[in-house]
């Protein structure tokens, strides 16, 4: 069972789901794509540089505003609260396209803001690659397909130690398990996409890999490096 169908339980409406009407359904699927693209245009890895050491994350280590180039750049507070903020921006959107559309909305709502973490509005559409967001846009969407993609990650990062392999690894998966407990549909379509823009985003990571150039992950602040492991 789907974790918005035990909060939901037949109590909490799914009010915009409810109008019968196209115009009703075209206001649902906006109100589901744009302020999750919004919120998740809201990268907390340029916030928190700029906030806490008068930088931008994107001009340091790999130049991407994401988790692991925080912790690379600034040490692990800092990609600790880079993290939070990626994965709550994702569980509000969820939220909302879950009250707009139900399941289906959650799932648009997550993919929505997936891609302003990697295109952010605000930031010239120059982001991080998604990692963290689409996380959390899993674990809301189905806990259960969560928890067998986070051990899949654990395994690869603790016998690897690379970052951008598990993460690789892991959005190539998602919609495999996802189809094998769920079967096909729209959330098998939007995590296949969301999936696939996550590999595309890691496209330098995986070129990197290919020629054994790609670094490992450190969990603690070190000098900075030009190539960089994932970053979320």
């Amino acid at each position: 069972m789907q974790f918005w169908e035990i909060i939901n339980n037949g109590v909490i409406p799914t009010w915009c789901g409810n109008q019968m009407s196209a115009l009703g359904i075209i206001g649902c699927v906006l109100l589901c794509m744009i302020p999750a693209y919004l919120l998740g245009s809201l990268n907390f890895g340029i916030i928190l540089s700029h906030r806490l050491f008068g930088e931008d994350v994107r001009t340091k280590g790999s130049g991407n505003a994401g988790t692991t180039n925080m912790l690379r750049s600034y040490g692990k507070k800092a990609a600790v609260l880079t993290l939070v903020g990626d994965i709550f921006k994702a569980i509000v959107a969820c939220c909302i396209g879950y009250f707009a559309l139900g399941v289906d909305g959650a799932y648009l709502a997550g993919m929505f803001a997936v891609l302003g973490h990697m295109f952010p509005l605000y930031y010239r559409f120059k982001g991080g690659k998604g990692v963290a967001t689409a996380a959390a846009m899993i674990l809301m969407t189905n806990p259960l397909v969560f928890l067998i993609i986070l051990l899949i990650f654990a395994v690869i990062v603790i016998g690897t130690k690379f970052v951008s392999l598990a993460s690789i690894m892991s959005a190539l998966l998602w919609p495999l398990i996802l189809s094998r407990i769920e079967g096909a549909g729209v959330p098998f379509l939007i995590a296949f996409a969301v999936g696939a823009l996550v590999v595309f985003m890691h496209r330098a990571n995986i070129m990197r890999l290919y020629r054994g150039q790609e670094n490992k992950i450190s969990f603690g602040k070190k000098k900075e490096k030009k190539e960089d492991s994932a970053d979320e």
